[in-house]
């Protein structure tokens, strides 16, 4: 299935149905009053999370999606029909947002949980509302209000605890591969990776956690290198960030100047993501080279007051402790957004 993660679409609520001027002809009641019934509800559109749904690929060619109107009034006192409500369903973790107005209109974040997008018009009234003592023959109705009508923009921010940072080709997909039962695209070449990727990780019986493997950023990314930033809306929930680093085919890479280049991209984003507990995790650590260089580059990030782990991808060392740190941060942290 194609991953999609953002569209752009109208929403229309339905018109109510309009009231009618009518009265009463039966036998032996020749003048009996006014009988003009009310319109019904026009339906409205209501937009539902749904576990079941992964992607907004189903909605990609629906630009447009409109209710149905109210029926109009009837005579003999009967009131017309309202028109059902038109369901949408969506990823959980999608974001709706006004396109006028910049406003987010709803955050669907459980299974279930909807918003009405676009409401519905009143029916209208008929003449029967408008006897009076002195008017007891009213020729007075009222038209239904229109429905709604919006221009959306929903965005797709997937549910994960952990995120996975890094720059293309340091094992971020490897990592998630060999600590949850994902299995993403691995190849020794930059960007493989080209959607995100969710894996659970467990930990106890009971006990898991989410983690999201973004596309890998290089330098420029918010500038629209590489695969730019469209992909960092997905770790914005997330308790915890893992910034993945490794030494590149020369070896001669600075990791420093990695995580500098990173947490850079990720200010240029969202500024509040740099403040977001985090963790440095130096992968390929079988490699004599990575392990040469490994104190000085722990010394140096433990200065900037983050804990740095020792893993290797190819032969799962570090992986069960970076399974159980992680953990504890998981599960000691609420992640922001779903407060």
């Amino acid at each position: 299935m194609k991953f999609v993660d953002e569209i752009e679409m109208t929403v229309k609520a339905g018109d109510g149905g309009n009231g009618i001027v009518a009265f009463r002809r039966e036998k032996y009641r020749p003048k009996s009053g006014p009988s003009g019934g009310d319109g019904g509800r026009g339906g409205s559109v209501i937009m539902v999370a749904d576990e079941n749904v992964g992607t907004l690929v189903d909605l990609r060619y629906r630009h447009h999606i409109e209710a149905r109107r109210g029926e109009n009034g009837q005579g003999n006192d009967c009131y017309g029909k309202s028109a059902p409500d038109t369901i949408v369903r969506v990823p959980v973790g999608t974001v709706i947002i006004d396109d006028s107005t910049g406003e987010t209109i709803g955050d669907l974040t459980e299974h279930d949980q909807h918003v009405v997008v676009a409401e519905g018009g009143d029916g209208g009234l008929g003449n029967i509302h408008f006897a009076t003592s002195s008017n007891q023959a009213p020729r007075t109705c009222t038209q239904g209000a229109k429905g709604e009508a919006k221009a959306l923009r929903l965005e797709l921010k997937l549910l994960a605890d952990v995120g996975l940072v890094g720059l293309p080709s340091v094992g971020k997909s490897s990592i998630i591969s060999r600590i949850s039962a994902a299995r993403p695209k691995i190849a020794e070449y930059p960007f493989t990776t080209l959607i995100p990727n969710l894996g659970v990780v467990t930990v106890d019986v009971d006990k898991g956690f989410v983690v999201a493997d973004i596309p890998g950023l290089i330098e420029n990314a918010s500038k629209g290198a590489g695969l730019g930033i469209q992909f960092l809306k997905h770790i914005q929930r997330t308790a915890t960030l893992v910034f993945v680093l490794a030494l590149d085919a020369t070896l001669e890479n600075d990791l420093l100047n990695d995580l500098s280049i990173l947490q850079k991209e990720l200010t240029a984003f969202d500024k509040d993501l740099v403040d977001r507990p985090s963790l440095a995790v130096i992968n390929k650590c079988d490699l004599q080279e990575t392990r040469e260089l490994a104190p000085a580059i722990i010394e140096a990030v433990a200065d900037l007051g983050m804990d740095v782990l020792l893993v290797s991808a190819a032969t799962g060392e570090g992986l069960e402790t970076l399974k159980y740190k992680l953990a504890e941060r998981v599960f000691a942290d609420t992640p922001p957004g779903t407060e």
